[in-house]
């Protein structure tokens, strides 16, 4: 029975890991996208700020495709 739960918790750690795998571009998009977000209502609009903003957005997309297509 013991050993039992124990497999069922590594199989539960398994799904989670690759859950969060899965939606690792997604956060990685979101945070380029706050950033953007308090870049332009801070008012303090510079060009390696919008930069970096574009690199995680896009850096975010390519990801969430490429692990999209590995994980399944």
């Amino acid at each position: 029975m013991i050993f039992c739960i124990y497999l069922w918790g590594i199989e539960t750690d398994a799904v989670m890991l690759r859950t969060l795998l899965k939606n690792a571009g997604l956060l990685v998009i979101l945070i380029g996208v706050i950033l953007l977000g308090i870049v332009v209502f801070a008012g303090s609009q510079t060009n390696a700020s919008l930069a970096l903003s574009l690199v995680l957005i896009v850096a975010g997309l390519i990801a969430h495709i490429v692990i999209g297509k590995l994980v399944e």
